[in-house]
C-alpha cells in the first residue's frame, strides 16, 4: 500500500503542474466559534457583521458555526443576510439510543448547511480516527449537508517528512465512502501545529499542501476537483489574510478565534473578495 501511495503522489504532482493552476471553486469564509458564545454576544457579533457587510459578494460565501444550543438563535439572526449556518460536529448515527449525540437530519431540520468534520481538536481531544470521520462525512452527505472535512499533520509528522502520507491516509479513508461524481464537500487544510497558536504556515508550505490536495481531488474526479473549495485553517486572521488569499488553490479560510471578532472576520472576507 505504501509503494502504491508513493507512485500516486509522484503522478499527482506531475499532474498538478499541468492542471492545478486552472482550477476554480467558489471561495468561502467559514467561522468556527468552538466552545464560545452566549445569546447576547452572538447577537452583537452577527449584528456587527451584517452592518459591515450588508450585501455579500456572490463569488465569496460566508458561514458561521455556533455550538448546538445557539443554532436556532443564529439561524434567525442571519436570516436574509446571505450568511449560511454551520455546525461544529455531528454523529455518524441517524437515530437511536446514543445519549448526547446529534444527527445530521436534526441539523438539517434547523437550517444548517455546513458541518465541520474531523477538526484537529476532535482528533486530538475526542480521539476521532479516520474511519469514524469517514462515517461522519457519509452521514452528513446522506442528510443533505455539506461536510467541511478537515485534514492535516502534527508538527512531529511534518518534521519527520510524513505530511503527504498523513494527508493521503486521511483522504483515502473518506473517499472510500463518497461518490466524487455527485457528492459535494469542502476541504480544509489544518496544519495541526498552527491551530490556536497564532502561528501560520508559510505561504510556501500552504501552496505546496493546497496544490497537493487539489491534485488529489482532480485525480479522483476532474469536475469534483474543480468545484471543491479548499480552505486554509491554521490561524488565519485579519493581518495575514491578504497574503494567504492570493496563494494558488486557496479558496478561503476555516476561521477560529478571528471569527469571534467582527472586524477581523470581515477583513478576512474582504481579502478573499479582493482575491476572487
Amino acid at each position: 500500500m505504501f509503494q502504491v501511495q508513493i507512485v500516486f503522489v509522484t503522478q499527482s504532482l506531475i499532474c498538478h503542474l499541468t492542471v492545478g493552476g486552472n482550477m476554480t471553486a467558489k471561495k468561502w469564509v467559514i467561522g468556527n466559534w468552538k466552545l464560545q458564545g452566549s445569546l447576547a454576544s452572538n447577537r452583537g457579533l452577527i449584528e456587527c457583521i451584517r452592518a459591515r457587510l450588508p450585501v455579500l459578494d456572490e463569488r465569496v460565501g460566508m458561514a458561521v458555526s455556533p455550538v448546538f444550543p445557539y443554532l436556532p438563535q443564529v439561524a434567525d439572526l442571519i436570516k436574509g443576510s446571505g450568511i449560511d449556518l454551520g455546525a461544529q460536529n455531528l454523529s455518524e448515527q441517524v437515530k437511536g439510543a446514543y445519549t448526547g449525540e446529534v444527527a445530521g437530519t436534526m441539523l438539517k431540520d434547523v437550517g444548517v448547511k455546513f458541518v465541520i468534520v474531523g477538526h484537529s481538536e476532535r482528533r486530538a481531544y475526542q480521539g476521532e480516527d479516520d474511519e469514524l470521520i469517514a462515517r461522519k462525512v457519509r452521514s452528513a452527505l446522506d442528510a443533505g449537508l455539506v461536510p467541511v472535512l478537515c485534514v492535516g499533520e502534527t508538527r512531529d509528522e511534518r518534521e519527520a517528512g510524513e505530511t503527504w502520507a498523513i494527508l493521503l491516509r486521511q483522504l483515502n479513508a473518506v473517499f472510500d465512502l463518497i461518490d466524487s461524481s455527485k457528492d459535494d464537500i469542502v476541504l480544509a487544510y489544518e496544519p495541526r501545529w498552527a491551530i490556536g497558536t497564532g502561528v501560520s504556515a508559510t505561504p510556501e508550505m500552504i501552496a505546496d499542501v493546497h496544490g497537493f490536495l487539489r491534485t488529489y481531488l482532480v485525480a479522483r474526479h476532474v469536475e469534483f476537483g474543480a468545484r471543491t473549495p479548499i480552505l486554509y485553517g491554521g490561524s488565519m486572521n485579519g493581518a495575514n489574510a491578504a497574503t494567504i488569499a492570493i496563494i494558488p488553490d486557496v479558496d478561503g479560510g476555516l476561521i477560529g478565534s478571528a471569527a469571534l471578532k467582527a472586524d477581523e472576520f470581515v477583513s478576512i472576507y474582504d481579502a478573499l473578495r479582493a482575491a476572487a
